[in-house]
């Protein structure tokens, strides 16, 4: 028999992890002194430990670990979760590779010494818009640049054969996430395959116009936040993008208006 101290030591984990997989009954000692409660183990869970191990480290959980060494997985099974696994990394080096580009774009800002370029900012009221639209809502919102291009071509092509108006997109943040709705406006009563949607009117707002490509957008939308705090107000609604010129593919020549409601503390 093993000591939980020399059976540890061969797998390199800690006690503290055995003790957690015997809790979970992924991998229970051989032994347990009823006394002491001192675990011991069998040289033949050698095996079945570096399997534990090696599943943990492809980021499967202790459930699917479970099933497969306990319930006899086939191979296609087996096959099947690490595709799922494959799915949920690449997933993931999508969203870190998104958030990286954000964090390098925020110290080129600090190094030039100012958190962002001066934009013109306006103050005035939005008017009530009906939208022609579809929404969707994200858990973080660098996965909005995957998803926002999608929803207007849907609605797009549910406005077929009309004369496509000025695309808008608002974005509403909560606890849960952040709830974006995209479209164009529209005077219709129904759009098969879009959802009207009422973007009420705005008595105040704070507006800044942004040139160029959307991945350096939040500098100017930091500028609009910096000066509704100057001018003493609060946001106070769901913010917008109004997009006056967005045809090019490389978005160099991109003109969009920020909109952000305000109102007085």
């Amino acid at each position: 028999m093993l000591s939980i101290g020399a059976f540890a030591q061969i797998g390199q984990v800690t006690h503290r992890m055995l003790r957690h997989w015997d809790t979970a009954g992924v991998l229970k000692p051989a032994h347990v002194d009823p006394f002491t409660g001192y675990r011991s183990y069998d040289p033949s869970q050698l095996q079945r430990l570096h399997q534990i191990v090696a599943l943990r480290e492809l980021g499967f959980g202790l459930e699917e670990v479970s099933s497969i060494l306990d319930r006899g997985a086939t191979a296609e099974e087996i096959a099947g979760h690490l595709r799922h696994r494959a799915a949920q990394v690449e997933a993931e080096h999508r969203l870190a590779t998104q958030r990286l580009q954000d964090v390098q774009r925020r110290l080129r800002l600090i190094s030039k010494e100012k958190l962002m370029s001066r934009i013109e900012i306006i103050h005035k009221p939005l008017p009530a818009v009906r939208l022609a639209a579809g929404r969707f809502t994200v858990a973080e919102q660098p996965q909005i640049a995957g998803l926002i291009g999608g929803v207007f071509d849907r609605v797009a092509q549910a406005l077929s054969g009309q004369s496509l108006a000025t695309p808008i997109a608002q974005y509403t943040g909560s606890e849960s996430g952040m709830e974006v709705i995209a479209g164009y406006a529209s005077t219709a009563d129904a759009v098969d395959g879009a959802e009207i949607i009422e973007l009420p009117a705005v008595p105040e707002a704070i507006c800044g116009m942004h040139l160029g490509a959307m991945d350096s957008i939040h500098e100017s939308w930091q500028a609009v936040h910096d000066e509704v705090l100057a001018r003493g107000l609060v946001p106070s609604g769901p913010c917008r993008e109004v997009y006056l010129r967005a045809a090019s593919e490389d978005q160099a020549d991109w003109v969009t208006e920020l909109q952000q409601p305000v109102s007085a503390p």
